[in-house]
């Protein structure tokens, strides 16, 4: 499918408005909140761990993959507006989270990757569509790239690149967490003090641009189980450690040969990734279907703009099971 084909398809399928409907006519749910999220999480043994995950919906399956240092919630409002079309699992990542780590198992993408790989293993999924954001978006073109038979389409947001990979505003923070000082003196600070987290030096200025987020129940969720212990700590510093090394290096000529379906949604006030690096992955993916832009949307926007994100993933599955 062409991006004009691919635009002519959005446009014809949301002509009706911008109101996430089921297939039924009805009105999408509500939001899940942290106490509905927490009471639907699962864990699923693998080799490196108990896996946390978070799934709604049913059918064909669909993978969402979050940023650092936050975990599957960050999906909540994606998941609850897409479950009616897939089957949404939203995981957290070794390191991040509530997945509880296997002893002496890497946090590094490449170990990420192969984590995924054995939770959809674990729960008898063949493909899927990937939906990533932030690092989270570094494994799912490792996924693509080394195993492009288990991704059907992947829609990409403001995430690492081949040449980008770490962008150097998260330096700092892989130089405290070799010190052992960034979950504490970071994330500790902003559990304990919300105002000074959103605000502008906090990781709310940072990476979201509504004030009003990140909100309390998701600093809760997020920062709560990285500062529940001393190995919880470790295991995310060793989670922000482990992208100090480019994972990306050397991956363009198997992105060019892919064939998967890709579509990149990115936030132009970004200031953790470059602007030019949506420009970057639509020449690199070998079957890109073009970039749509947010003006005045940051690093985390998918968490701000779940509505984005349905309508973008309904476009990108249509294109995706027309090629099937």
């Amino acid at each position: 499918m062409t991006r004009r084909r691919f635009l002519a398809l959005s446009a014809a399928t949301f002509a009706a408005g911008c109101v996430m409907r089921t297939p039924h006519g009805g009105i999408a749910p509500p939001v899940m909140d942290a106490a509905a999220f927490h009471a639907v999480r699962r864990y699923t043994g693998t080799t490196f761990g108990r896996i946390a995950h978070v799934e709604r919906g049913s059918g064909s399956a669909a993978l969402f993959l979050h940023g650092f240092p936050l975990n599957g919630f960050q999906w909540r409002g994606a998941l609850e507006r897409l479950a009616p079309y897939r089957r949404c699992i939203a995981p957290d990542f070794l390191g991040m989270g509530c997945s509880e780590v296997a002893e002496g198992q890497s946090c590094a993408p490449d170990a990420q990757v192969a984590m995924l790989l054995a939770l959809l293993d674990a729960l008898g999924v063949d493909r899927t569509d990937v939906v990533a954001n932030d690092s989270g978006g570094a494994v799912a073109q490792l996924l693509l790239a080394r195993h492009p038979e288990r991704v059907r389409s992947l829609l990409l947001t403001n995430c690492d690149t081949e040449q980008d990979s770490p962008p150097p505003a998260l330096l700092p923070v892989i130089v405290l967490a070799k010190q052992g000082r960034f979950v504490d003196e970071w994330l500790g600070r902003w559990r304990h003090d919300h105002t000074l987290a959103r605000s502008t030096d906090g990781i709310g200025g940072m990476c979201y641009a509504d004030p009003a987020h990140p909100t309390d129940e998701a600093i809760e969720t997020y920062f709560a189980p990285l500062l529940a212990s001393r190995r919880s700590r470790e295991l995310a510093h060793a989670y922000a450690i482990a992208l100090e090394r480019n994972a990306l290096a050397s991956i363009g000529p198997a992105l060019a040969r892919s064939r998967v379906p890709v579509r990149i949604v990115w936030g132009e006030a970004d200031t953790i990734f470059a602007a030019a690096n949506a420009d970057f992955l639509d020449r690199a993916f070998g079957h890109s279907l073009g970039v749509r832009r947010l003006a005045g949307s940051k690093l985390f926007w998918p968490e701000e703009r779940p509505e984005v994100i349905a309508e973008e993933a309904r476009r990108l599955w249509a294109a995706a099971d027309r090629r099937a």
